[in-house]
Order: structure tokens, then C-alpha cells, then sequence
């Protein structure tokens, strides 16, 4: 059993005064106080405190000063709340988009990261991660708890109940509405794929595997019933042919070229191949995007033949279309 944390000691509040710090930089004595409920004094005894440990603290007076961690000196201890921990390994896994807002647990321990670095690292740090959120799309980042939860009760093999948010109607996009939905799971695998986090699993609600988006997943309750694997399961190949599939608008292409050459062009999210023969490869898939996948088949350069559907025929000879009459003659 573990003893709970006695944060009434000298040595728990002068730790937690430097969370403060390190999370509020210009943070001043009284508000220290405030925080920890003691007086304005004890609080700078804690400062000064830290100070004796050799932590770079830093104080300016006037209406604009306070405390602040120094650069340069020594990396003084970092304190990580759980969600914080397990957001730097989500982004380490997903990629630094998610490391760009502040009001996120990965975004409040990289801050923690980066205010504590010398200052000529930590300004070119910090400007690499401005220039990051400006240029990159904003996608869905799931809550670390909720992904751990799940990750622990797929690798116990334990059912769980959520509840889940998906789009009642358009294409999800922020704004949208959205249709909640309690479900029954055995949570086989959490996977990421291209930025999104997903669980593979069996629903006992629809009584069929489904794939979710975990950032959709409200709550989770981990039951005491268990369940066992499917034998042959690979999590990555079976979300990589859930997201090739149900799609609005169908694709059937012929390459003019082998399997081994066609290959290297679709990852299986993209469509499933099948060699016919030694010298062709069939492509089937669905998409929601003709005019893009229509590009796609065109950036192979590979020949090929369409067969369907008609959205995918049209936008490919639409876009043809454009190509030769953006053509001047000679």
C-alpha cells in the first residue's frame, strides 16, 4: 500500500513551491501563500530553501516581478503529474503537434522542459515551437488518463464500458454535433496511425470488431469480466484495412506493373492489392476524396486503367482535362 505524501513538510512545500515557479514564472510570495496556505513569510523561507539546494531561483520586485527559475546554472528537479508523463510519451509517439498548447498535459510538461533550458537552447526551442503551431493542422489529441486506462485494460484483457462521441452528421470537424453512445468493449489494442490514436476492438454492443477514435472516448469503467484475444490478430494490419475501407465512393484500378512495384505506393490504409500475374496489380479501396486519390494514382507514374467507381473516373478525367488545357500550344 503506498503511504500518501505528507505535503505539510518543509521539504513537500518547498517542492511544491518550486512547481509553482516552474509553472507560473513571475509567481510572487503571496500568491505562493495562497496556494499552499501558509503565510507570506514561510513562503519565501521555501524559496530560500531552494536556494540553499542550489535551484537557480530568480526574484525582481515591483507590481511586474516575482520568482522564476534561472538558465544555466544546473537543471533543477522536474515534477511531472501523471497526465503530464504519459502526454510526453504520447507525443514522443504521435509527433510534436501535440506539444504546441499550453492548456494540454503534454504542452504544460514540455513548457516545464523548456523554461528550466539555458537560455540561448530554450529561446530556439521555444521559437521552433511557435513556427510548429502555425504551420501544422490541429488534430485531436486524447486524454492521457482515458489512453491509459484503455492501454491497461487491453493488456489485462479486461471489458470495459465507455462512452463514446462520434459526429451525428458531416465530417466531425470542430463544431459539429455529436450523438454520445454507451458501449460494451474487450479492448484488444490501442494503435496510432498517422497522428490518431485508435482502439481496436469487439463491441458486445453491436456484436461485431469496430475500430474508435480514442480521442472520442468520453469515459471509461474497466469491468471485472475478461475475455481472450483472437488467435491471428495483428492490431496494425486490422486498422489499417478498417480505414481502407467504408468510405463513400469506391476504386478499382489495373496497374500495367507488378505487385512489387505497385506496392511501395499504397500502404494498406490506402486499398488492398492483388497481383494478376507477374506483370499486373489490381487495387481495390474506398474514398472520400476522389479528386485526391485520383491524384495519387497519377503521382505513381505508373499505367494504369480505371474501372470504378464513376466518382473516381470523373475526377481523374476532369483533372485530366485541366492538365491539357493548361498546355499552350506550340
Amino acid at each position: 500500500m503506498t503511504t500518501p505524501r505528507d505535503e505539510t513538510s518543509p521539504l513537500s512545500r518547498a517542492l511544491l513551491t518550486l512547481e509553482l515557479i516552474q509553472n507560473e514564472p513571475g509567481i510572487g510570495a503571496d500568491r505562493i501563500a495562497e496556494r499552499l496556505g501558509v503565510s507570506d513569510r514561510a513562503a519565501r523561507r521555501y524559496v530560500a530553501l531552494l536556494r540553499e539546494a542550489e535551484v537557480p531561483i530568480e526574484s525582481s520586485r515591483g507590481p511586474y516581478g516575482g520568482y522564476r527559475v534561472g538558465r544555466g546554472l544546473r537543471l533543477p528537479p522536474l515534477m511531472f503529474t501523471a497526465p503530464e508523463a504519459l502526454g510526453l510519451v504520447m507525443a514522443l509517439v504521435e509527433g510534436p503537434h501535440a506539444t504546441t498548447d499550453t492548456d494540454t498535459a503534454i504542452g504544460s510538461a514540455l513548457g516545464k522542459i523548456i523554461r528550466v533550458l539555458p537560455e540561448r537552447v530554450g529561446a530556439a526551442a521555444d521559437t521552433v515551437l511557435r513556427g510548429s503551431a502555425r504551420a501544422r493542422h490541429r488534430v485531436a489529441v486524447p486524454d492521457p488518463d482515458t489512453t491509459a486506462t484503455l492501454i491497461r485494460a487491453a493488456e489485462q484483457n479486461q471489458r470495459v464500458r465507455i462512452w463514446y462521441s462520434r459526429p451525428a452528421s458531416g465530417d466531425g470537424g470542430a463544431g459539429s454535433p455529436t450523438r454520445d453512445r454507451e458501449m460494451e468493449l474487450d479492448p484488444w489494442a490501442v494503435v496510432v496511425r498517422h497522428g490518431l490514436w485508435y482502439l481496436l476492438c469487439w463491441s458486445h454492443t453491436v456484436d461485431a470488431q469496430r475500430v474508435l477514435r480514442v480521442d472520442r472516448v468520453r469515459t471509461v469503467r474497466v469491468t471485472s469480466q475478461t475475455f481472450d484475444l483472437p488467435g491471428d490478430l495483428d492490431p496494425l494490419d486490422a486498422v489499417e484495412q478498417h480505414l481502407s475501407e467504408g468510405w463513400k465512393h469506391a476504386v478499382d484500378v489495373t496497374f500495367d506493373a507488378p505487385l512489387v512495384e505497385v506496392a511501395p505506393w499504397f500502404r494498406r490504409s490506402r486499398g488492398e492489392l492483388t497481383p494478376l500475374g507477374d506483370d499486373r496489380t489490381r487495387l481495390t479501396a474506398t474514398t472520400g476524396d476522389p479528386a485526391w486519390f485520383a491524384a495519387m494514382l497519377a503521382e505513381t507514374g505508373l499505367s494504369f486503367r480505371l474501372h470504378g467507381g464513376p466518382e473516381l473516373r470523373a475526377a481523374a478525367a476532369e483533372a485530366g482535362r485541366r492538365l491539357l488545357d493548361a498546355v499552350e500550344p506550340a
